[in-house]
């Protein structure tokens, strides 16, 4: 951990370095290009660029092929607050939500604002300067830097790398194909097929549906239930109002609808949790007549303890109705040649097995980040305002809510930084670093109230949270919206000032003695 902090002090006789940008935006998915968007409307006078590893925008709309991929929230509240959705389906598929972004950063003339195919290996704080170096890497292995006076991450919470790994006992003696979500062969013919999904959650059940018209069979695999929550592809609401009403007036009422059904069914399923698990189970029945199993549609836990999977339209069991997908609840034995030998003794037979089993998270894009020289652990530093860190000056991240949609996160956040730096240019500062002398003076709270295996598996390595504001990373986004869109930028906490000279270490001070 970093000791103390670099920009406490302002000092007039040493000037902040020149940089490239003003701000520089790590990503350009959902979060970067919607800070860019921000920084055209709340700050026009920053200068800003953004700089994204794959060769197209998009992140996660981008990165993921598999069939049937699409949004587990409505595209109301996923959709950007600048920017009405306009489609008439509000479940909206990946190719839909792709086409969104496009037009946001060909209309706003943010695409030239792009570097593609550059990865961010490192990222370097100078408190002398006032800015950050940031190193690149291209496809052919090149390196370059870049200045900026503030680093903005909108990379994203998961590792683009690794996903999780179950290692599965056998995996190597399957004869057919392994397949993991993130990696899908854009060739792949399952037509015929017998297959078998690992894993319950959101990429499971869309896989499912969309795979049964042509395969076989698809059977996915359980090890526990998952709350299941059935909801119309089209919002009648939303889609009477643009009839009746202006673009952008009728998505406003929209949202606000939907950010307010989505924190009241949280907070029911919180505070009345029976009540939700017996309306989401009368759900279940109602779509499934005689082929409802108790065991397999009973989760042992809450419902919003993990995420509800949504299920638009009911399809998925459509597809358990006309025999083409199945649920199996038990556990791996192995795999084998031809399929998996389950611990109760039944064997599933397949041609092509999909590990849905989650993602790896990473904090930070899993880019070193250095303070002066000091590495960040980010485990040993708190949130601030859910979006900076302490004691890590003119730096800023995005990790979305877990119980609502993660754009409305990306626009408060992006919101917020822009009223920082207006600050800064309104008191002539550099700097603003939330200043934390003594973390022992904070109470730690588990940073996320979830039960989640991708979200338990990552705790080590997630930033700290304290149980009061604002170092916290909240799961209220109604609170949070008033906070960071009316709280006072200058709060005592948030320490404002300018380049200065970084002490020298006590080795150093003994040899100019």
């Amino acid at each position: 951990m970093m000791a103390g902090t670099a920009t406490m002090e302002r000092s007039a006789d040493i000037n902040a370095a020149s940089v490239d940008q003003d701000v520089l935006i790590v990503g350009a998915g959902i979060s970067g290009i919607g800070m860019a968007v921000h920084l055209q409307q709340y700050s026009p006078h920053r200068s800003f660029a953004l700089v994204e590893r794959r060769s197209n925008l998009g992140g996660t709309w981008d990165l993921f092929r598999y069939p049937g991929i699409r949004s587990d929230s409505d595209m109301h509240t996923l959709g950007f607050v600048f920017e009405p959705w306009k489609h008439e389906k509000t479940i909206a598929d990946g190719p839909a939500i792709l086409d969104y972004l496009n037009r946001i950063v060909d209309e706003r003339h943010i695409r030239e604002r792009i570097r593609f195919n550059r990865k961010v290996v490192g990222a370097d704080w100078d408190s002398t300067t006032a800015r950050w170096t940031v190193t690149m890497e291209d496809d052919a292995g090149g390196t370059t830097t870049t200045t900026a006076r503030w680093l903005y991450l909108g990379a994203g919470y998961y590792d683009y790398d690794a996903p999780f790994d179950a290692n599965f006992t056998g995996r190597e003696d399957f004869q057919g194909q392994i397949l993991h979500p993130q990696f899908w062969p854009e060739t792949l013919d399952y037509t015929g097929k017998n297959i078998v999904v690992i894993g319950s959650g959101a990429t499971a059940v869309t896989i499912v549906p969309a795979m049964a018209d042509k395969a076989a069979h698809v059977t996915m695999l359980q090890r526990t239930p998952t709350w299941f929550a059935i909801r119309p592809r089209k919002d009648g609401v939303a889609n009477f109002l643009r009839k009746i009403l202006p673009e952008e007036l009728a998505y406003k009422i929209t949202r606000y609808k939907n950010v307010k059904m989505q924190d009241i069914v949280f907070r029911k399923a919180r505070d009345k949790p029976e009540k939700v698990k017996d309306f989401l189970t009368k759900q279940i029945k109602k779509s499934l007549g005689d082929k409802y199993d108790a065991a397999t549609f009973t989760p042992p836990y809450n419902p919003w303890e993990q995420r509800l999977c949504l299920i638009p339209d009911g399809d998925f069991f459509e597809a358990m109705n006309a025999d083409k997908a199945s649920v199996v609840t038990d556990h791996i034995e192995r795999f084998d040649a031809s399929g998996i030998q389950l611990k109760s003794g039944k064997h599933l037979d397949a041609d092509i097995i999909i590990t849905a089993t989650g993602l790896s998270l990473a904090v930070a894009g899993k880019i070193p980040v250095r303070v002066d020289g000091a590495l960040v652990d980010w485990s040993e530093h708190f949130y601030y305002k859910a979006c900076m860190f302490s004691n890590v000056p003119n730096f800023s991240a995005v990790f979305g809510y877990l119980n609502a949609s993660w754009t409305l996160r990306a626009d408060i956040v992006a919101e917020y930084v822009c009223r920082v730096l207006n600050h800064m240019q309104a008191t002539a500062t550099t700097v603003a670093t939330p200043a934390l002398a003594d973390p022992a003076t904070l109470t730690e709270e588990n940073i996320f109230d979830f039960s989640s295996g991708y979200i338990q598996r990552s705790l080590h390595i997630m930033p700290k949270n304290a149980d009061k504001l604002p170092w916290r990373l909240n799961q209220n986004y109604i609170q949070d919206r008033i906070d960071m869109k009316t709280g006072a930028i200058d709060d005592g906490v948030l320490a404002f000032g300018n380049a200065r000279a970084v002490a020298a270490a006590p080795a150093e001070l003994e040899a100019a003695e």
